[in-house]
């Protein structure tokens, strides 16, 4: 197996996005709700985002910067962040943090670049992406001898 990343394609189901700042269980549900409507990811329209990785420049040893196509509510723009990478026997995981401006995408919910006067009421432009993806190999008989 490899041990360099050099590409690949990412496929983020929509509706499995989790609040985790939120703990009471009614506000969650919710929050949940309204992510899922119109005035952010409108998950019945766009059950996908994806993230295409187009470069990788390996850092360091276990660190690479890759740049890709992100794509959320069929709308792209170029993306960089760093990743980690580890490898075992049959795996590799990748994992770091993706720092997204959601008004790219047209999610400009109470943003305080289309809307005054919000006050406390204002959210944030960027969100945070924390992820960790695991790939294994699978093994043909072949490549097992």
């Amino acid at each position: 197996m490899t041990e360099k990343i050099n590409g690949g394609n990412i496929i983020i189901n929509t509706s499995t996005i989790k609040i985790l700042d939120v703990t009471d269980p009614a506000t969650n549900a919710q929050f949940a709700g309204h992510l899922a409507s119109d005035d952010f990811f409108s998950i019945e329209k766009f059950p996908t985002a994806t993230l295409d990785i187009l470069s990788v420049k390996e850092i360091s040893n276990n660190t690479y910067h890759l740049e890709g196509n992100l794509t959320i509510k069929d709308i792209t723009h170029l993306v960089g962040f760093d990743a980690k990478v580890e490898n075992s026997r049959n795996e590799i995981k990748l994992s770091g943090k993706l720092i997204i401006d959601r008004t790219k995408y047209d999610i400009r919910f109470r943003s305080g670049n289309f809307f005054t006067d919000l006050g406390d009421t204002l959210i944030y432009n960027d969100f945070d992406l924390d992820f960790t993806i695991t790939a294994e190999a699978v093994l043909s008989e072949q490549s097992k001898n």
